[in-house]
């Protein structure tokens, strides 16, 4: 897989069959960012405003229009969850790890303080909020 024929070989199965397997690319998306090598932008740990409470997720993408969609994983299974399409004053980034977003919801919310202080770092820094 690392010559030029094998990733040449690798992609190409990966575009005529794997992507089209639901949660396929979430999957990818998610094992790679817990390696660290995946996009920095993909998944960006956020929490979201749902009903009157604040819930771990990711951010998924922009989707226009003032809205975007984030992952809502399950406990305590970060890989399953459930989209939301949602506005984005209701959308906070959170300054921590992936790996540590990951953590607290495996743990069942063990550490969520941690989350909380990430979202008060994030909203200090000068770094444009989700348009």
């Amino acid at each position: 897989m690392r010559t030029g024929p094998g990733l040449r070989a690798k992609n190409a199965l990966e575009r005529s069959l794997l992507e089209r397997i639901p949660g396929y690319s979430l999957i990818r998306g998610l094992a790679g960012r817990i390696v660290g090598k995946a996009d920095e932008h993909a998944f960006t740990v956020v929490l979201v405003e749902i009903e009157e409470a604040l819930v771990p997720a990711f951010l998924v993408e922009d989707c226009g229009d003032g809205q975007c969609a984030v992952f809502v994983p399950s406990v305590p299974t970060p890989a399953a969850g459930a989209i939301y399409i949602i506005a984005n004053e209701r959308v906070h980034p959170v300054d921590v790890p992936f790996t540590q977003a990951v953590s607290v919801i495996s743990k069942w919310g063990a550490g969520s303080s941690e989350l909380l202080a990430g979202m008060k770092r994030a909203a200090q820094k000068p770094a444009p909020r989700i348009s």
